[in-house]
């Protein structure tokens, strides 16, 4: 399966001298608008930019105004999630930036996740009404499973702990937790579902036995982990793969053989491959995605790097740069986000080697 781009180009407005002065006179203020981002067609029809800003780790007192800084630069695509604890801020720049008459909210695609302590059915339901309350709208452009496995349900802790230190799981179902996002869709509160972290056997049985198809399956995808079965099953099953830490994070480590490697934006083929472009490590590490019609979502609240993520369509990886870039895959040597405190779940995505990294 082929997913094809679209670039909605914007033309250019030209004022001539005297109405610019005319303009200026009677303060009438006037900007260029910023560039559009190529798009993907989700299964629903819905599109979905592909570069979207990951509000993952991005502190309150600065998320909100890293939102408002990208919905400046042209970012329209937003990756939210409860757990993060900063969607009242994204809700907050949301609302101004509508209010100022910078971005429509349907220009905006905005995903969220539901959480593993809120798996069942009715705690599907309160869990978004949470999330569109904080966000402060009235429906999502997708909201994913975060992860295939759930917690115990009920206490103050979104993430339960026995007295020894493990996680307290819960036996439901992920396709009771689907199916009740295709309940909230039909109810009209969301555009798209899908998934996030799920394993090929998992989505497939999810493809199997559901009424509406996941639009998405976001995971970690970069160069060195780059999972191509999973995106190319997704792919036959005309689902959009959303690929998180694109970069290849490095702020955790969990082997030797994991710090063996250098980070990917310091890897001396991809710094190699960056020179010749005149690009920066960052760009080429995120076209390697790109041109592989996956959806990259690069986080930052820096304005300069924010800018900078924006900046890939002015040059094209070719056959030599991509053949390199494949043969830097360590598979699941390098896995940044391993919830190794959660291998013996019956749910768990992942190889159960990772049970030895319990600090995930």
């Amino acid at each position: 399966m082929k997913v094809l781009f679209s670039r909605v180009r914007s033309r250019p407005i030209f004022f001539s001298h005297f109405a610019r002065c005319y303009l200026l006179k009677f303060g009438v203020c006037f900007r260029m608008a910023p560039p559009k981002t190529p798009t993907v067609r989700l299964a629903s029809g819905s599109n979905l930019p592909v570069i979207g800003l990951g509000t993952w780790q991005a502190n309150p007192g600065q998320v909100k105004e890293a939102v408002r800084e990208a919905i400046e630069l042209g970012y329209r695509h937003f990756d939210c999630a409860h757990i993060y604890g900063n969607e009242e801020e994204i809700g907050e720049a949301f609302a101004e930036k509508i209010k100022d008459g910078v971005v429509k909210r349907e220009e905006l695609f905005v995903t969220s996740k539901v959480w593993n302590n809120s798996h069942s059915t009715a705690a599907v339901h309160a869990a978004l009404d949470k999330t569109l309350k904080a966000l402060r709208l009235d429906y999502l452009d997708l909201y994913i499973i975060h992860w295939p496995f759930g917690y115990q349900e009920g206490g103050p802790d979104p993430s339960p702990k026995d007295p020894t230190g493990k996680m307290i799981p819960s036996d439901i179902d992920y396709l009771e937790t689907y199916r009740a996002l295709e309940e909230l869709q039909k109810a009209g509160k969301l555009k798209n579902i899908g998934l996030s972290n799920f394993n090929i056997e998992q989505t497939r049985r999810v493809v199997e036995n559901c009424s509406i198809a996941p639009s998405s399956n976001q995971f970690e995808v970069h160069v060195y982990l780059q999972n191509r079965e999973l995106v190319n099953y997704c792919k036959s099953q005309n689902i959009v793969v959303v690929a998180y830490s694109p970069l290849g994070s490095n702020e955790r480590t969990k082997s030797a053989d994991f710090i063996a490697f250098p980070p990917p934006l310091e890897d001396a083929v991809v710094k190699k491959i960056a020179d010749k472009h005149k690009k920066l490590p960052g760009h080429v590490l995120l076209k390697f995605l790109l041109q592989q019609d996956l959806v990259v979502i690069p986080k930052s609240s820096n304005k300069e790097r924010l800018k900078s993520n924006l900046e890939l369509f002015d040059f094209t990886l070719d056959k030599d740069d991509l053949t390199q870039l494949a043969s830097l895959d360590k598979k699941g040597d390098y896995r940044c986000w391993t919830m190794g405190r959660d291998a013996d779940h019956k749910y768990y995505p992942f190889d159960r080697k990772y049970a030895t990294n319990p600090s995930d």
